[in-house]
């Protein structure tokens, strides 16, 4: 593995903020400062600190920074659902977001659980 671009995890990670972003343009414009913020600032760390902590010196930090990221994602599913309690978004536009979140979810997971054996 060359790159941390190279992790599945990492690739996932950058196709769910994606659709964060796509989603939250159907957004209420007053929302602008609020959920649209929140949502695309939480889907943008999950990459960033798999990234960052790809770069970083130690395994032990490497894992945190995955645990950071793993924060991040059950942070943004909230937002995600949020939107659609509060009628933001439709659940046809969120669920398969929220769901490509758990898949990210478990992919984290499970490289975790192999850095720490």
């Amino acid at each position: 593995m060359q790159s941390y671009r190279d992790l599945k995890v990492w690739q996932e990670a950058m196709n769910v903020a994606e659709l964060c972003y796509k989603a939250t343009k159907a957004f209420p414009k007053e929302e602008t400062y609020g959920m649209i913020a929140q949502i695309r600032r939480a889907a943008s760390s999950i990459p960033a600190n798999i990234a960052e902590g790809y770069g970083r010196r130690t395994r032990g930090e490497y894992i945190q920074f995955l645990y950071i990221a793993q924060g991040s994602l059950k942070e943004l599913e909230t937002h995600l659902l949020l939107s659609i309690r509060v009628e933001l978004a439709s659940s046809q536009i969120i669920i398969p977001v929220v769901n490509q979140c758990e898949s990210v979810g478990k992919l984290l997971f499970f490289l975790i659980r192999s850095l720490e054996k």
